[in-house]
């Protein structure tokens, strides 16, 4: 049974860092692109990250580009989530996602597998 896990959330400063992790399970993470969504108290779900297979494409959403980082480690079958320069504004429940997808690219949308989510909250 395909299992996603998320853990890393937390408490922190505006300006500071974090690292999400997906820890993925019941299927080999090296055949299916991987993305982070993220979702605000009173707001609709928003993509922020997702990289391919092989982790030789990643996208980003214009609201993080710059800030975080996506990677993955088939080997570890885990998926990261570098947090740099946080702000208040990406505050909400990060959840990573699944989806079975060719080699080259991955998507935002479309996705069918899912972790429970973690809480990020930047505050002061």
């Amino acid at each position: 049974q395909l299992q996603l896990v998320e853990s890393g959330g937390g408490l922190v400063q505006p300006g500071g860092s974090l690292r999400l992790s997906c820890a993925a399970s019941g299927f080999t993470l090296g055949y299916y692109a991987i993305a982070w969504f993220r979702q605000a108290p009173g707001k609709g779900r928003e993509a922020v990250s997702c990289t391919s297979r092989s982790a030789g494409s990643t996208n980003y959403a214009d609201s993080v580009k710059g800030r975080f980082t996506i990677s993955r480690d088939n080997a570890k079958n885990t998926v990261y989530l570098q947090m740099n320069s946080l702000k208040p504004e990406d505050t909400a429940v990060y959840y990573c996602a699944a989806r079975y997808w060719g080699p080259l690219t991955c998507p935002l949308d479309g996705y069918t597998s899912w972790g429970q989510g973690t809480q990020v909250t930047i505050s002061s």
